[in-house]
């Protein structure tokens, strides 16, 4: 009985929003554009925190990323014409941190220069790397051919470099890329592997950049020294800088504060000044997923505003059309009909009406984030949740502002109602 009385409201409602077929619509646009502004809203917001937190995980949970930094005062060694600045990270600290600290499973040292690379008539500026074979097992990026240098590579210092794709389409266009000979600051190395690379991230300097070239640190060292010249402006300045970085692998996530405080420790009793910056790849993961939270709730917020409009128009209309059936609103009460059936009848309208609207909104919502990515090229991501938020949402509006007309009609008097014209 129940359900045959709900099935009729449901027909009657529908039939008394098809009567009115242009109010109807204008109304569920509130709804359409609420639900497609919330899913669209948060689908960018997830999609640039995905994007930014996805690069930093790529830096690894339990790493820690060190780098050298000029001081701000920086005492110079020797004398003040010869201008040596001796900064930065030493080999003694990455030593230390393997002897000292139980937590530090490995380490990954590098040294970077900047030198110009030639084959045949191509040149250009990249970002020489020194380092271990630890670095390409602490900094994941993919490989596209050959390998990385082994070991073996570094303990007899060989002549062999890793290129970055973006590097490696720039000088070997046209070239055979793996086996092919790279002159690199004024000496030969041969290409064994190509890596993919990945942008600064999240404010934190990521370990790699577009156009780099890997060689063992060992080989560095032979082939271009410790001393770093800097020519600018005619004058001429030498610097004196061990290691640039040192990416350090602790053995457990959950010991990465307590070991980059025992780093941090250790770096300040061995360091007069600050010439070190320390990264923790960990702390900003987590803070970005912190934002991440903070910012999903403000943009549902600010589109939910949207829904609220949407609720108003049905509430308005709900009231407007009270007003044009008091009479008839007075005939069923006259037969018999209850407030709650009387209740019930404009509820079910205003469902349908937001039913409907959060529909049409789902579809326009997610199209919508596509052809911002499109047009854009903002990455955008479209959750489950935020669909099912979104309708929740303008299913409760229109229930929440459909019970005033509702119990406003119910609480009619059938004989003035009766009367009315």
């Amino acid at each position: 009985m129940k359900n045959s009385r709900l099935f009729r409201n449901i027909q009657l409602g529908i039939k008394t929003l098809w009567l009115h077929r242009l109010r109807s619509g204008l109304t569920i646009l509130g709804v359409v554009f609420g639900v497609a502004s919330v899913i669209a809203m948060l689908a960018v917001g997830e999609g640039a925190s995905q994007d930014a937190i996805e690069q930093i995980r790529k830096l690894g949970s339990r790493n820690i990323i060190l780098n050298s930094i000029k001081p701000t005062a920086d005492p110079s060694s020797g004398s003040q014409n010869s201008r040596v600045s001796v900064y930065g990270l030493l080999y003694d600290d990455d030593k230390r941190m393997l002897e000292t600290i139980p937590t530090v499973r490995r380490t990954a040292p590098a040294r970077q220069l900047r030198k110009t690379a030639r084959v045949r008539d191509l040149a250009m500026d990249l970002r020489v790397v020194g380092t271990t074979s630890a670095w390409f097992d602490l900094v994941q990026r993919d490989r596209i051919a050959g390998r990385v240098f082994n070991p073996r590579d570094v303990e007899e210092a060989r002549p062999v470099c890793v290129l970055t794709e973006h590097g490696a389409r720039r000088l070997l266009a046209g070239e055979h890329t793996i086996g092919e000979t790279v002159n690199i600051g004024g000496h030969i190395f041969e290409v064994i592997g190509i890596v993919t690379t990945e942008s600064d991230t999240g404010g934190i300097q990521t370990p790699d950049q577009p156009t780099d070239a890997y060689i063992p640190l060992s080989t560095c060292r032979d082939r271009f020294g410790e001393m770093i010249i800097e020519m600018s402006s005619g004058s001429r300045t030498l610097e004196m800088v061990e290691l640039h970085q040192i990416v350090v692998e602790v053995d457990d996530e959950q010991n990465v504060t307590a070991t980059a405080d025992s780093i941090e420790a250790m770096l300040k009793r061995f360091h007069k000044q600050e010439d070190y910056k320390m990264n923790v790849p960990l702390a900003l993961l987590r803070q970005a997923e912190a934002t991440k939270r903070r910012f999903n709730i403000v943009l549902g917020a600010i589109a939910g505003i949207s829904l609220l409009v949407g609720g108003i128009g049905i509430m308005n209309i709900m009231l407007a059309s009270v007003t044009e059936r008091t009479r008839e609103i007075g005939v069923r009460r006259a037969i018999g009909a209850k407030r709650r059936q009387i209740v019930g009848q404009f509820l079910v309208e205003t469902t349908v009406l937001s039913a409907l609207g959060g529909l049409l909104g789902i579809a326009v919502g997610v199209a919508l984030p596509g052809l911002i990515t499109q047009f854009s090229g903002m990455a955008t991501v479209v959750t489950l949740w935020s669909l099912v938020l979104s309708v929740g949402i303008s299913l409760a509006v229109g229930l929440i502002f459909g019970i005033y007309p509702a119990m406003r009609a119910s609480r009619l008097d059938p004989i003035t109602a009766l009367r009315h014209e």
